[in-house]
């Protein structure tokens, strides 16, 4: 059942300025921020697009392209577009993954890795039409079967790496599957993964040698060794140097592990200057425990409180064999971080309002949100949502935060309805309760949503079904 009377005021740290910012000036400043990202993201889309057309567009330029004649020329001309158009979108898929700061800041992380992923299927399709329509077409200019053609191909120079590199591609989608991914251990499946990495690399020795698409001293080569150097760059910069030189600077180190409810631990670090992190209140990181038992694994894990100078604080659950290892470790574990990454932040503000929804270990990112903004009272409505006691992560610090600035806190407890595919317990669907009886300024707030991705699923569809516009839903999915 929900309760939405307001907690008590209990001391808690939390900054508000003397004299907050005019609410329509705040509103005015916030909608051009939004502005700006999306017209940031319209031209990164247009930049990735474009980069795959100017592939196609320089094979067009060169003399090869205008000598195609018979069945054999189109199967082999159709085969080139298709590989050069699948190489593009595997580099603009690093990029993706890089972790970008720009590309972050511009879509969050969370999108930037659900785009990769939706490009994963067409570029296999892609690849695979580029190999089966080259043989093909290369077979019938020599008029030989495709099998023979296909052994002949594998004596040609840097033939065999592309072979492997197809197949190291195949190997990254299929395990990428949800079905499939869910019977892997996450170690397996970030090792194959990994090999998309060698896939791009093994490719390049047969775009440079074989035919003359990228013969020496065109554009074109010139062209593709750039996106090379750019998308491997971004990955060597942003996933590998960067995580080491903050860990480096910052010397994280685990201070001590303190159980909260069963399964659930907060790990409270030590660092130097954990504040210049530059962590928004709702942002994760990618941690490495460097123990033992921990070091191969890497865990995206929200704050589940804004750094301090010397200190930090991350909450685990135990979802798995990796994060419960976590709640095993001792003092003085080296940690390294990569991060923070998210948009789940005040930075996605557009409205006057702000509804926070949170479920579970969602109330992570939060309860960290809360703590670092400024806000008017009554500005801000918080829902906690869990299915018994023992799920009540941190919403005695989350209602003081919210009673220090005036806020409104409810809480929902009790099994979800599942029959009636809701997100709320059955006592309130029956009763009627909506997400609009909830948040009355629903339509004008800012709806920020963290728990189980079906759960907060069903909360963002009745809230697309209750008028909220797209732009003021903010959900955020960890990727790896």
């Amino acid at each position: 059942m929900i309760d939405t009377a307001r907690p008590a005021r209990t001391a808690v740290r939390h900054a508000v300025p003397p004299a907050a910012e005019p609410l329509d000036v705040a509103v005015g400043r916030r909608r051009r921020a939004h502005r700006r990202r999306t017209a940031a993201g319209d031209l990164l889309g247009v930049l990735a697009w474009a980069s795959a057309a100017a592939a196609v567009a320089l094979w067009l330029a060169s003399p090869g392209s205008h000598t195609v004649s018979g069945i054999s020329g189109w199967l082999t001309d159709a085969g080139i577009v298709a590989g050069l158009v699948a190489t593009d979108l595997v580099l603009v898929m690093l990029v993706l993954a890089a972790r970008v700061p720009l590309i972050d800041r511009t879509f969050g992380q969370d999108t930037a890795i659900a785009v990769h992923r939706s490009l994963g299927k067409p570029v296999l399709y892609l690849l695979l039409a580029h190999g089966l329509l080259l043989t093909l077409g290369y077979g019938a200019a020599d008029r030989t079967n495709p099998i023979a053609e296909t052994i002949a191909l594998f004596s040609t120079p840097d033939m065999p790496l592309a072979y492997l590199g197809l197949g190291l591609f195949v190997a990254v989608v299929v395990t990428s599957l949800v079905a499939v991914r869910r019977r892997l251990p996450y170690e397996a499946w970030h090792v194959i993964h990994l090999l998309s990495y060698a896939a791009v690399l093994v490719a390049l020795p047969h775009m440079l040698s074989v035919g003359s698409v990228l013969a020496n001293g065109t554009w074109q080569r010139v062209y593709w060794i750039a996106l090379y150097v750019i998308a491997l760059g971004l990955i060597v910069v942003y996933r590998f140097l960067l995580p080491v030189v903050v860990s480096l600077r910052h010397r994280i180190r685990v201070v001590a592990v303190e159980p909260i409810a069963p399964g659930v631990v907060s790990i409270h670090l030590t660092g130097r200057d954990l504040d210049r992190l530059g962590v928004r209140g709702g942002q994760y990181g990618v941690w490495r425990f460097w123990t033992a038992r921990t070091w191969w694994h890497a865990h995206p894990v929200s704050f589940s409180a804004v750094p301090g100078a010397r200190s930090a604080r991350i909450t685990v659950r135990d979802l798995g064999a990796g994060s419960a290892r976590l709640g095993r470790i001792t003092p003085g574990a080296v940690v390294s971080l990569e991060g923070p990454y998210g948009l789940f932040t005040t930075r996605a503000r557009t409205a006057p309002f702000l509804a926070l929804v949170a479920s579970g270990i969602g109330i992570t990112p939060v309860r960290a949100l809360l703590e670092d903004t400024d806000l008017r009272p009554g500005e801000a409505t918080v829902l906690l949502r869990g299915t018994d006691a023992d799920q009540q992560y941190l919403w005695h610090e989350t209602a003081a935060l919210a009673a220090s600035t005036g806020s409104v806190c409810a809480t929902m407890v009790g099994p979800r309805a599942w029959s009636r595919e809701s997100w709320m317990t059955e006592d309130d669907v029956r009763r009627g309760v909506t997400l609009r009886a909830v948040f009355p300024r629903l339509l004008e707030s800012d709806l920020y949503v963290c728990g189980p991705q079906v759960w907060a699923d069903l909360v963002v569809r009745e809230a697309r079904l209750a008028g909220v516009p797209e732009h003021q839903i903010h959900q955020e999915r960890f990727g790896s």
